[in-house]
């Protein structure tokens, strides 16, 4: 008869595998170099140690291949160092945003576009923004739909962007 409580039982090791480990290096290795990637205005919002930050700035200096690779992997044994789910939790939070930015624009596009085919859309953009100025979107639509016709730059297709953008940012 085996009547084994849950203490009889062997602990199981923290350790983890040499291959685990290798995939966290790994891991590690692969955000610094995206990180090294990032413009210094985003690179400045990660949390990292001094030795780390100067590491990542000087990454795009190096050119040469080998020397690239050596010292993407200082990056990425600095990393390991550091505190690892901070700096990818600020990488994420910041991939999110520009996601966030990028699929925005794509919706003021969009608008754009329908608002300059579609005489609906009008009603339905004014809906979804009544603090927009009525009388200067039905302007800069006429303005870019003519433009349209005749062939001319866009500029007021351009400005009817911006309105949009700005409407978008007032909401």
């Amino acid at each position: 008869m085996q009547d084994q409580h849950e203490d009889d039982w062997p602990e199981e090791d923290d350790q983890k595998s040499k291959t685990r480990l290798k995939q966290e290096m790994h891991a590690l290795q692969q955000l610094g170099e995206k990180i090294t990637e990032l413009p210094p205005a985003q690179q400045a919002k990660i949390p990292m140690d001094e030795k780390l930050r100067n590491a990542i700035e000087e990454a795009p200096r190096i050119s040469e291949k080998s020397g690239r690779k050596r010292h993407m992997q200082f990056i990425g044994k600095l990393m390991r160092k550091a505190d690892g789910e901070a700096i990818t939790a600020a990488y994420e939070a910041l991939m999110e945003k520009t996601h966030q930015s990028v699929r925005q624009h794509h919706q003021m596009e969009q608008w754009r576009d329908r608002l300059l085919k579609d005489g609906k859309a009008l009603a339905e953009f004014i809906d979804q923004f009544p603090q927009c100025e009525r009388q200067q979107l039905r302007q800069l639509i006429r303005s870019a739909q003519k433009e349209q016709s005749q062939n001319k730059p866009p500029a007021s297709a351009r400005k009817l962007f911006k309105f949009i953008r700005e409407c978008f940012e007032t909401e």
